[in-house]
């Protein structure tokens, strides 16, 4: 499937940077949506991603050459189905997502068939979903050459295994992916997430040397460090907040882990979709073994041999 460049529907914003672009995707690139970058090397066209608004750039995003994923998902794939002789890269670790259905279902972590089956049928229709068998991989610090520009990749996996900061060299622009500085907080809800990973690629985004940082979503562009780096420690706060619910939820009542999934910790309370439950038992999963680690809950069992957590 094919759509219509944008140019009749609606003006898309865009930002230029030397030769990088950065077009926004709809409502500032608000999921499901995302923001698009482009680089014209003097050799090369590259992009960075590609979601939902690269179907609407026409010949400009049409005519890349390279795509380098910063991470594998859905929406960064939406417009993949438009370069069918681009190269395309992704980490190593992310790469059998991008390569296959069934990458991208472990990826994910859906283990029911009929959830795999309707969650295909959502991507295909919503974000032109269509694998890459082609697609390379690459490691920490691989570096693409454009001419005049390069992309240089930085290994900053929490989000998923794979997920990388791409930076623009010499414009000092860093793709700075899914850590989208946005209220939600960090997502690691996946079967290949980490927020133990995650926690360190937070701490050291600041020590990269960038100029301009660019989320695929929502906040967009930043052009003032000190702003950057304000959002970003609200946005890593997010974390221990819900930590501290966990143990405000505990100090209540024991509650096993199904019982907390009930009670939501990243969605509201009620909320549901195909994904949401696999995501809230992996998130709080992760926080339980943060907080027993460090010896501030315990576990037990309960007369049905369930594992039951527990203040200390």
């Amino acid at each position: 499937m094919t759509l219509p460049s944008l140019t009749s529907q609606m003006e898309i914003q865009r930002h230029q940077f030397g030769r990088v672009a950065v077009f926004r995707g709809a409502k500032g690139g608000k999921y499901p949506d995302g923001n698009q970058i482009m680089i014209r090397g003097s050799d090369t066209l590259a992009v960075l991603d590609t979601p939902i608004v690269a179907n609407h750039i026409g010949a400009e995003f049409d005519a890349a050459e390279l795509v380098v994923m910063g991470h594998v998902h859905e929406d960064h794939m939406a417009g993949l189905h438009r370069l069918p002789d681009a190269q395309v890269f992704a980490h190593l670790s992310d790469l059998a997502a991008l390569q296959s259905w069934e990458g991208l279902v472990a990826t994910f972590g859906w283990a029911d068939s009929t959830q795999a089956d309707i969650m295909r049928s959502k991507l295909e229709s919503e974000f032109f979903y269509a694998p890459r068998p082609d697609a390379r991989g690459y490691e920490d610090g691989a570096v693409w050459g454009l001419g005049q520009s390069q992309i240089r990749a930085i290994h900053m996996p929490g989000h998923t295994a794979g997920h990388s900061v791409l930076l623009i060299e010499p414009e000092g622009v860093a793709f700075i992916g899914d850590i989208d500085l946005t209220g939600f907080g960090p997502y690691y809800g996946d079967a290949c997430s980490c927020l133990a990973d995650f926690r360190r690629s937070l701490a050291q985004l600041p020590e990269i040397e960038a100029r301009i940082w660019v989320t695929s979503h929502h906040k967009g562009i930043y052009t003032e460090r000190e702003t950057f780096v304000r959002d970003l420690k609200r946005f890593a706060a997010v974390i221990d907040e819900r930590g501290a619910r966990i143990l405000e939820w505990l100090a209540q009542r024991p509650m096993t882990l199904a019982q907390m999934v009930e009670q939501r910790l990243l969605y509201p309370p009620g909320f549901d979709a195909p994904w949401v439950r696999g995501a809230e038992a992996r998130s709080i999963s992760q926080h339980l073994d943060e907080l027993l680690a460090a010896g501030e809950i315990l576990q037990q069992r309960n007369a049905q041999g369930e594992d039951l957590y527990l203040r200390a």
